[in-house]
């Protein structure tokens, strides 16, 4: 199988593949027949690059109308592509050729600056020399290689997830089932465009059922981004848990229009129960959380038709065995926490960490592979998030997961972002700490501090909230937008050692 000429190819030529929205706010429409031979012509040229099957092509294109013709000509030519997200600098792109030996590098104009210099030949996409489209097209096997993506790298360098051409055809379960995209959908999945999730949902997963889907060139609005939902059509929508309550922050709720929406998800960290009850009593839309990795795919995921229990991160998606284990690797019991783990070896799941073989073995214990995430399984086998192993709070005794805390402060009307972490402490080991970013219109001080500490007793478990409360103008993120508490813990480490 191969992607490009197996599901792009092979669609109705004359049947609308992309949306297109550009920087201007102009819309224009892009057919499959159209994306095909763009990137039969951008295959064209790799070949012309010297570009053979298995060599590595970093992709620093932005949500333009050329990357998906990129990602395809890699695929049709049998080339491994790395994609990057347009914010990287030229210290994270040498590190990603350096590491992954990339021979090429398709970039925008707007990285000229990012680029120069670094050890790979470089292919603008304003000025290259694209001909007439080359037909052929590799016959790639399950296991051959097809994507590189790179972690966030929270902790040290990134590492390089290594998925195959079987993993391209593994997306379609979850569009299927968790976007429950389908032929005449539009689907809107906004991450942009070096991170895993857009290979899922903005390049394989809809277009594998048969449906269209949105790229916007333009940045994050919350106001006006409901209004896009709205004028595009847009009927499935995938977004951050971020851009989801930014979104229900806003004043009368009521005054957008979503009558096209159909489906909403969310993915990428726990979305608080009260951003969906907030869309869900304004617009009838039950947003549909999920959970997944770069390493793999949407894992579990709350789906239509299923109970939805608030705040549970739902259920194993079809084909996959997901557990919550202990250090042994053998299944907790209901209640108990564990390791958010994944069992055997299906196509969805990466095969190594580029480079990284003693990495590679050590997220596998016996037939499990150990995502890194805590859990507990209720009786019905839904799953409850706790936490990133190395998020939990332990405090006199009491485990305490930093996703309830952080829910409950967003609960509050003062609160725009909150990120909670332990705090080293003499007599309890460690005391919950939160970092909050305060909504325009709020002043911080004593007499706040202490209504958010009494917010969170009535609405969490008493021993849970935040024993310091320390406001920030902002929080550190990843690239890709998730909270970095590492940096937290490690700023209140360094203060601890200090006093």
């Amino acid at each position: 199988m191969n992607f490009a000429r197996d599901v792009v190819e092979r669609a109705d030529p004359g049947a609308l593949a992309i949306r297109l929205v550009d920087r201007d706010r102009h819309t224009c429409d892009v057919t499959f027949g159209e994306v095909a031979a763009r990137a039969g012509q951008w295959a064209g040229l790799l070949r012309r690059r010297g570009v053979q099957p298995g060599d590595r092509v970093l992709v620093l294109v932005g949500k333009t109308a050329e990357w998906h013709p990129t990602m395809l000509a890699c695929l049709k030519t049998g080339a491994v592509s790395i994609p990057c997200s347009e914010m990287l600098r030229a210290k994270d792109l040498a590190f990603r050729i350096g590491h992954s030996g990339a021979l090429l590098v398709v970039a925008d104009r707007g990285a000229e600056s990012e680029v120069a210099g670094l050890d790979a030949a470089v292919v603008f996409t304003d000025n290259a020399e694209l001909d007439e489209p080359d037909p052929a097209t590799a016959d790639a096997a399950a296991g051959d290689p097809a994507f590189i993506l790179y972690t966030s790298g929270t902790t040290k360098d990134p590492k390089g997830v290594v998925h195959t051409h079987a993993y391209t055809f593994a997306k379609r379960a979850q569009a299927e089932h968790w976007l429950t995209a389908r032929p005449g959908d539009l689907v809107w999945c906004t991450a942009g465009t070096g991170w895993a999730k857009s290979i899922w949902n903005v390049l394989l997963g809809p277009w594998s059922m048969g449906s269209a889907i949105v790229l916007d060139e333009g940045g994050f609005d919350p106001e006006e981004r409901f209004g896009l939902i709205s004028e595009l059509g847009v009927t499935v929508l995938c977004q951050a848990p971020t851009e989801y309550r930014l979104m229900a922050k806003l004043d009368d709720l009521g005054r957008f229009e979503l009558s096209h929406l159909r489906h909403a998800v969310s993915a990428g960290e726990p979305l608080n129960p009260e951003v969906i009850k907030a869309f869900r009593d304004e617009f009838g839309l039950t947003i549909h959380d999920g959970y997944g990795q770069t390493e793999n795919t949407l894992l579990v995921g709350n789906f239509p038709g299923m109970e939805i229990r608030p705040g549970s991160m739902g259920l194993p998606t079809p084909g996959h065995d997901v557990g919550v284990i202990d250090e042994e690797g053998c299944e907790v019991t209901a209640g108990e926490e564990g390791d958010i783990a994944l069992r055997g070896r299906p196509p969805s799941l990466f095969t190594e960490y580029y480079r990284a073989p003693e990495e590679t073995a050590a997220v596998f214990r016996g037939e499990w592979y150990v995502t890194g995430d805590r859990a507990t399984r209720d009786e019905d086998g839904y799953l409850w998030f706790t936490g990133r192993a190395d998020d939990v709070i332990l405090s006199a005794a009491y485990r305490i997961g930093p996703f309830e805390v952080e829910s409950a402060l967003l609960e509050h009307p003062a609160v725009a972002e909150s990120a909670v972490v332990g705090k080293p402490d003499a007599d309890r080991g460690q005391l919950v700490k939160a970092f909050v970013v305060l909504r325009p219109g709020h002043e911080p001080g004593d007499d706040l501090t202490r209504a958010l500490q009494e917010h969170c007793k009535q609405v969490t478990a008493p021993y849970k909230y935040p024993r310091e409360i320390e406001f920030v103008e902002g929080l550190p993120k990843t690239r890709s937008g998730k909270i970095r508490r590492v940096d937290l813990r490690q700023l209140e480490q360094e203060r601890a050692a200090s006093a």
